[in-house]
């Protein structure tokens, strides 16, 4: 799995979800239930993680 996006912000996790989604592209949000126990501190951000082989195509839905 390759790290796609970093963020604390909700709207965009879901965005970037929903584009995946579109496209075809399997994606998975990392460290979702971290940041919720971490609070609203936003020390542990979530990552939008896809597989090596879809990363470029990925990548390019997303310029």
């Amino acid at each position: 799995m390759i790290e796609l996006v970093r963020t604390n912000d909700a709207v965009i996790i879901s965005f970037v979800e929903s584009l995946m989604r579109d496209a075809g592209i399997a994606c998975f949000v990392a460290d979702q239930n971290m940041s919720i126990l971490e609070g609203s501190i936003g020390l542990l951000q979530k990552r939008v993680m896809v597989d090596a082989d879809q990363a470029d195509a990925a990548r390019r839905i997303l310029r």
